[in-house]
């Protein structure tokens, strides 16, 4: 969750529909909503596997990484409904911890432990209680904002599965599943431990699709949900579940914003892809910028900001416009920004796209940096989770080198700390901000 932007630019990310290498292991599409009748994974099961738990699957490799794809899977112990929590064993024979389990999907399995100790839907309860309790009790975020990640999936011992807190509102986007069947147990938890009431399900067709689940039997929230309106370091703003994107609002650049907004006075702004106005209007409001330009290629995002630029009484420039075309317009013009802010979406989608992508940031970079004036502040954004922060870091200098400029690099930070990641899965480092004042 994952967290990928919205495509607000000319370069819309490829189609990122996977090839896996056991494709034909698959059923047809039109069967991808029930689990095949024959179990594939199943082959001649280890010695002393009598002894072992049921239902169990078996690793052929060693890993940590929570998502595992088919070829690194072994035996199981014959047939396994989808959804089900299953005890992992080794190579070696040992209990490797527990996952969840559904061979028709691209990762059939997903951890959720690793361990010997015994592992069930107790303690699948358990790690939500301690996800909320992260945010709301040892972080404190309630006392800034009532917008926050109250799940990361993955990070947080629940794959499949994430969730933001806006208001009295819980936004949910389920992936696996395992999650989907457990939604009715686990949403009275969630509203209890986060003080909401209401809620909103999502969940992407294609991994419906895979998965087997029927979005049709979503559980019904106890009101209808269309607008809420969130706080967040002061600034009010408007969450359109209908219009948004992903999850309905970008909680992960919260400090970053913040942040942001500290360096900006009295200076001009330019931000490219600012979806529903989170840089800009704390580059006014917070920060006191003297003018800031906003723009952004979907209208409704653009329509989002200016109402919540509306609601916090800020006069900010809102451009619809793609982001490429309108900085080459300010290069021809020969305009320059004190500061020059660039969160554009998710440019790498898959390894199939890398290269293509690559050169996405580095052109957006190129063009970002030729707006920037001599001394001026340059913040880029990459929400690609393939992309590492080296290979960022790279492109951007790269791009600062083909302009003949050099970078007086900061520091490159993260989305908050309630978005964390596993040392296990450096995917999960998804979201990367360079600092730096261009020379």
């Amino acid at each position: 969750m994952n967290d990928s932007h919205s495509p607000r630019s000319s370069y819309h990310p490829r189609d990122s529909r996977s090839k896996p290498s056991w494709r034909d292991r698959r059923p047809p599409a039109g069967r991808l909503r029930t689990a095949p009748k024959k179990n594939l994974f199943v082959n001649k099961s280890p010695e002393g596997s009598e002894s072992w738990l049921s239902p169990w699957v078996e690793l052929k490799y060693f890993t940590y990484n929570p998502a595992v794809f088919p070829r690194m899977l072994g035996s199981v112990s014959g047939e396994i409904a989808p959804g089900s929590l299953v005890h992992v064993y080794d190579k070696n024979g040992e209990l490797f911890g527990s996952g969840f389990w559904n061979e028709t999907s691209r990762t059939p399995l997903r951890m959720v432990y690793h361990g010997r100790d015994a592992f069930g839907e107790r303690e699948l309860d358990a790690a939500l209680e301690r996800a909320v309790k992260l945010r709301r009790d040892i972080l404190r975020l309630d006392e800034t904002t009532n917008a926050y990640r109250v799940l990361h999936g993955d990070s947080d011992g629940v794959g499949g599965l994430v969730v933001d807190r806006y208001a009295d509102v819980l936004s949910l986007e389920v992936s696996t599943l395992a999650v989907w069947q457990r939604l009715e147990r686990w949403l009275p938890l969630l509203h209890r431990l986060c003080d909401t009431r209401r809620h909103v399900i999502q969940v992407d067709d294609g991994i419906a699709r895979m998965e087997g689940i029927r979005p049709e039997d979503a559980p019904e929230s106890s009101a209808p949900v269309k607008l809420v309106k969130i706080v967040e370091n002061g600034i009010t703003y408007e969450v359109d579940f209908a219009q948004g994107h992903k999850t309905g609002f970008f909680c992960d650049q919260r400090d970053n914003r913040l942040k942001f907004a500290s360096l900006v006075k009295g200076g001009t702004v330019l931000d490219l892809c600012c979806y529903s106005g989170g840089f800009s209007i704390a580059a006014k409001m917070l920060g006191g910028a003297a003018e800031v330009t906003a723009v952004d290629l979907d209208e409704k995002a653009v329509a989002m900001a200016r109402r919540n630029a509306n609601i916090n009484q800020q006069r900010i420039e809102f451009v619809h416009a793609d982001a490429f075309v309108y900085a080459r317009q300010m290069v021809r013009n020969g305009r320059l920004f004190d500061a020059v802010l660039l969160d554009p979406p998710k440019f790498i989608i898959g390894r199939d796209g890398f290269e293509e992508g690559i050169k996405k940031y580095h052109d957006l970079n190129m063009l970002g940096l030729q707006c920037v004036r001599p001394g001026g502040l340059f913040v880029t954004c990459s929400c690609s989770g393939l992309l590492s922060p080296y290979e960022f870091e790279q492109t951007v200098i790269k791009a600062a080198q083909r302009q003949g400029r050099k970078l007086q690099i900061m520091g490159m930070t993260g989305p908050g700390w309630d978005h964390p990641y596993l040392s296990t899965y450096p995917e999960g480092r998804y979201l990367k901000v360079l600092w730096a004042i261009a020379l």
